[in-house]
């Protein structure tokens, strides 16, 4: 860890060294906007467009087998620290499979996976304190069940029943926690990157020691938000860790598409934003970075970019057939040769603290409880229909509660039509 920071250091420190001592004799400009130097050769006035095959490197930790490669870059995650990790990753893919199959069977109206991300949100949630606030994307469920979200309140949140803390009145995977400093998700794409900055910089003005980690992908990154949270972010020296899972689709969308620049860590430094790229199937990579990232913004009050490198092995969402735009050997490859669970698992092996039998124990009883969770939220009713037009005005208005007693009459007058919890 220390050696990967300092590696930062002398990297920036040699090339501004040399910089400097080359161009100390030559004239600065002194526009508000720039103090660089004048130049009377028009080519060492364009910055250099980066093709994404010559771009920044990718750190990492464990090979693809899961074996480190240099063991000075182990941040030797405490045992029971790292058997949580990576049994929230297994709990992660098994709720996955069964969620993802009950709304196929129509049990539930939508569902998202996390399939071959679980290091890049896990790995990082594990590496901020549990204060921190969190603004996830969508796939961040592994975040919440780190935090220690039980599988009780994942299965209501999905089934929208009167057990959910929304009362219903989300989309299934749309969670929210506020005992667990996790922001409510929200559909619209890249509407949390602005919001972000905004509670950093109050947690700066109250000197509260936290930070924000906000989590969005590579598609969101093209949107316009994006933009406006990077520069406030930047100019209001906010202590948030924009956190990017690049996992190669906007849905359909491939990254070769989206950007032709050296995809999304690239763009940090225009903004003035320090930042790192790292191998998102590695969970110590990921960890490590986000735990020096997390240092810088609290220190020093200074935002942070990291781009996370993965691939979405599953579909973006069960409103997706990804076979229409990409091949089945490539989904293959990810799950059977570089998966990050496979990864996570064959680490603690090689340290002798797990083992095969032992990980099929695991999945059995995690599969048990998952399916428990799942039937007792399948059998709870819905919310009543009231709930629908409360926590809007602290007093309901007239107009409002004329509404409320058109639907109970229209209940009343078709009971047969809805449950019969449905009207108070």
């Amino acid at each position: 860890m220390l050696r990967f920071r300092s590696y930062f250091r002398t990297v920036r420190s040699v090339c501004s060294f040399r910089f400097l001592s080359s161009q100390s004799n030559v004239e600065r400009s002194r526009y508000p906007g720039s103090r660089s130097r004048f130049s009377c050769v028009i080519d060492e006035c364009r910055p250099p467009a980066i093709h994404p095959d010559e771009g920044v490197s990718v750190f990492r930790i464990l090979s693809s087998e899961g074996r480190v490669i240099d063991s000075n870059q182990d941040p030797n995650i405490p045992d029971e620290k790292l058997l949580n990790m990576y049994e929230t990753m297994v709990v992660l893919n098994v709720a996955d499979n069964i969620l993802y199959e009950s709304q196929r069977q129509g049990r539930i109206s939508f569902y998202m996976t996390a399939y071959g991300e679980e290091a890049t949100v896990i790995g990082s949630t594990a590496a901020i304190d549990a204060n921190d606030l969190i603004y996830g994307q969508y796939r961040e469920a592994g975040a919440l069940l780190f935090r220690g979200y039980t599988l009780s309140e994942m299965m209501n949140q999905c089934y929208g029943n009167h057990l959910d803390s929304a009362k219903g009145r989300q989309m299934p995977i749309h969670y929210g926690a506020h005992h667990l400093n996790f922001q409510t998700i929200s559909s619209p794409l890249a509407t949390q990157m602005p919001q972000a900055p905004g509670a950093a910089y109050a947690f700066k003005r109250e000197r509260s020691g936290q930070c924000v980690m906000c989590y969005f992908g590579d598609g969101a990154a093209s949107e316009g938000d994006a933009h406006a949270a990077f520069n406030f972010a930047a100019t209001l020296d906010c202590p948030v860790i924009f956190f990017c899972r690049n996992n190669g689709y906007a849905i359909s969308t491939p990254t070769s598409e989206q950007y032709r620049g050296d995809g999304i860590v690239s763009r940090g430094p225009g903004y003035g934003i320090e930042s790192v790229r790292v191998d998102g199937n590695d969970l110590l990579a990921v960890y490590s970075v986000t735990r020096m990232a997390r240092k810088i913004c609290v220190k020093e009050n200074r935002p942070f970019l990291i781009e996370a490198m993965t691939y979405r092995i599953g579909h973006h969402s069960t409103s997706d057939d990804s076979s229409a735009y990409r091949s089945s050997d490539d989904v293959k490859f990810w799950d059977k040769q570089d998966h990050p669970i496979s990864r996570a698992y064959n680490y603690l092996v090689s340290k002798g603290i797990w083992s095969e039998s032992r990980d099929t124990e695991l999945r059995q009883t995690k599969k048990k409880l998952v399916m428990e969770a799942f039937r007792e939220a399948e059998a709870q009713p819905k919310p009543p229909i009231e709930e629908l037009f409360r926590d809007v005005y602290d007093n309901m208005p007239s107009h409002i509660e004329t509404q409320l007693n058109e639907i109970r009459q229209h209940v009343a007058k078709y009971p047969n039509q809805y449950p019969t919890n449905f009207s108070k």
